[in-house]
């Protein structure tokens, strides 16, 4: 029985270079978890969009079209003022449009009124919109089922 140095000291730098921590980091499994929470925000983002629940009255009007996102003044239908998502008191409500739009006197307003409130509430949100010296003010309805456009009608003539 011979003592090898080379032997033993071999052995031990295996079992160091065994227990040695790695040097890299497996992103993989982060990915595939960033990958899935992106799929479910995407799914469940246009559901947040919904904002406040108004029962809109219906109308045989035609469609707006625009390419700029309208902001939404809203009334509900205990005639609760809405900005977006958020309550505001109407004498906030101009002083608030201004700092939004940063005074520019084109952008596009729709006001959305709950069928079941008074034709007043929304006409003095409405007119003090207009006041404030917005141009482009909208009143947002529902479509009636069954209601034809102008073009489906000539279609029909024909």
């Amino acid at each position: 029985m011979a003592f090898s140095p080379q032997r033993s000291s071999g052995g031990l730098a295996r079992r160091l270079h065994r227990t040695a921590p790695m040097h890299e980091i497996n992103v993989t499994p982060m990915v595939d978890v960033m990958l899935v929470l992106l799929v479910i925000f995407m799914v469940t983002a246009p559901l947040l969009t919904v904002g406040v629940q108004v029962d809109l009255p219906k109308t045989k009007a035609n469609v707006l079209q625009g390419q700029d996102e309208p902001l939404a003044i809203s009334v509900d239908a205990k005639g609760i003022i809405f900005l977006q998502n958020t309550e505001i008191e109407l004498e906030a409500l101009v002083p608030r449009l201004m700092a939004i739009t940063k005074n520019n006197p084109d952008a596009r307003i729709f006001v959305r009124g709950d069928a079941a409130i008074p034709y007043g509430k929304v006409m003095e949100v409405m007119g003090l919109v207009n006041a404030a010296g917005y141009r482009k003010v909208a009143l947002v309805t529902q479509q009636q089922h069954g209601a034809t456009t102008k073009k489906a009608r000539k279609a029909a003539a024909k």
